[in-house]
């Protein structure tokens, strides 16, 4: 069966996802994309084939040809193109965050609901090979019961001050990959304890943001957990992660452009990780798209639903809360 979709964005993200539609997704056709820049639309359907461009959205939401719309547009419209593609009758696919706000995010999902369509959430780390063998690692029991999980995840440069101050805030942008995965991995969190500062711009910080952050968690299984954020590490894309149990432990490293190790009198080398998230996550990008659109063709549940797209809006709330009053925060506190 094949499923006609629109991209709703054509920035980095929507391009990217436009890339793997038109390459690498079987029984999908992308049939427009659109952007409020008409001109960033039309550049897209010009470098992937894509039929048609819109600088408005609507007409993909409500043409009789789509089946399902990814959005990929600025965070401040996701809730408003979920729910016209639910009264559509359109399935869904979104970028995360939802939103920033719970109440928006809570309206959107009961569009959802009520419509009986389809929306699954873009953290497409869930997709990644390694973070998946750790998750088998976990439930398999292979390392016993969980007693502590460690992530660490660093950007080789910060993004634009722009950017930043629209971003909704290091923890909202960036760590919200980190809390799906620790959720992912180990289930729900109850608390949260939140450390963070400017380290590397002071523009960072008159724009409102952090650039350093060190998180602490407290899972419901009685598992603590460690989210370690900075916004610049020199040496390229860090992300690492390692789950610590009673018999033993799972840990997954960078990736690098090759495999070679160079010994000489001096030292002992390799060249530096892959620089940034396209090049690590590329392939987690297509398994995700891959998996939505199966779902939407067999009639399955799609692996990252609404809810999985909410918690963790919450738990970057809990943190904000936490390094606003220096203390633990429960997640239950924030809930309406």
């Amino acid at each position: 069966m094949t499923i006609n979709l629109g991209i709703i964005g054509a920035g980095r993200i929507g391009r990217l996802h436009a890339n793997s539609l038109t390459t690498r997704v079987p029984g999908a056709k992308l049939l427009a994309v659109a952007d409020v820049f008409e001109a960033a639309a039309k550049s897209a359907a010009e470098d992937f084939g894509i039929p048609d461009f819109s600088a408005d959205p609507a007409e993909i939401i409500n043409s009789a040809d789509i089946d399902a719309v990814v959005i990929c547009s600025s965070t401040d419209s996701h809730c408003h193109f979920i729910i016209e593609a639910a009264r559509a009758g359109v399935q869904i696919f979104c970028e995360k965050p939802i939103a920033f706000d719970l109440a928006e995010i809570d309206e959107a999902l009961g569009a959802v609901a009520e419509a009986g369509v389809q929306l699954q959430i873009g953290f497409n780390r869930r997709f990644d090979a390694n973070h998946a063998r750790l998750k088998r690692a976990i439930e398999s029991g292979e390392i016993g019961e969980p007693h502590t999980l460690t992530i660490i995840s660093r950007d080789p440069s910060p993004p634009p001050i722009d950017y930043i101050k629209v971003s909704g805030g290091l923890l909202m942008d960036m760590m919200i990959h980190d809390f799906d995965m620790a959720r992912f991995l180990l289930g729900e969190v109850e608390e949260i304890y939140a450390l963070g500062d400017v380290k590397i711009d002071p523009a960072i910080g008159e724009a409102g943001d952090i650039d350093t952050a060190k998180v602490m968690l407290r899972f419901e299984n009685g598992a603590f957990g460690s989210i370690e954020n900075s916004r610049q590490a020199v040496y390229g894309y860090d992300q690492r992660v390692e789950a610590f149990g009673s018999m033993g432990a799972a840990t997954t490293g960078n990736w690098h452009p090759n495999a070679v190790t160079i010994s000489d009198a001096a030292s002992v080398r390799r060249d530096l990780p892959l620089h940034f998230f396209v090049e690590r996550y590329f392939e987690s990008y297509v398994t995700e798209m891959i998996a939505f659109v199966d779902a939407i063709a067999n009639g399955k549940t799609v692996p990252v639903v609404g809810n999985d797209g909410r918690v963790p809006v919450l738990m970057a709330m809990a943190g904000m809360r936490s390094m606003r009053e220096n203390r633990p925060v429960k997640l239950a506190e924030l809930e309406p």
